[in-house]
């Protein structure tokens, strides 16, 4: 199995991480926001738009909050690694990195 030094995600990887803790609280604060529209507007018209916007919130907080946990999880394996091999992750790892990279940036 080839080794690939990890340096180069380890600035991607904290990026992200800070990116979903801002992501979470613009949710909270949007979820916030429709909670005091939804107090404001009683009517039967807007009842269907307000429960659409809180699934999305929902929905978006529990895809926040899986990225997290496997961003600290693969963080952890890249630890783990690196005690390992001296500075050096398996490729697999990196891969697995990568595609969770691309989960965040979809999300």
């Amino acid at each position: 199995m080839k080794n690939v030094n990890i340096k180069h995600i380890s600035s991607l990887h904290s990026n992200a991480l800070a990116s979903l803790v801002f992501y979470e609280q613009e949710v909270h604060f949007l979820t916030k926001r429709l909670e005091e529209i939804a107090a404001k507007n009683t009517g039967h018209e807007i009842a269907p738009a307000i429960e659409h916007f809180q699934n999305e919130f929902i929905i978006h907080s529990e895809k926040i909050d899986e990225l997290k946990h496997a961003f600290h999880q693969t963080q952890h394996q890249l630890q783990a690694q690196l005690l390992d091999t001296a500075g050096y992750a398996e490729e697999d790892t990196l891969d697995l990195n990568e595609d969770l990279y691309n989960q965040f940036l979809t999300e």
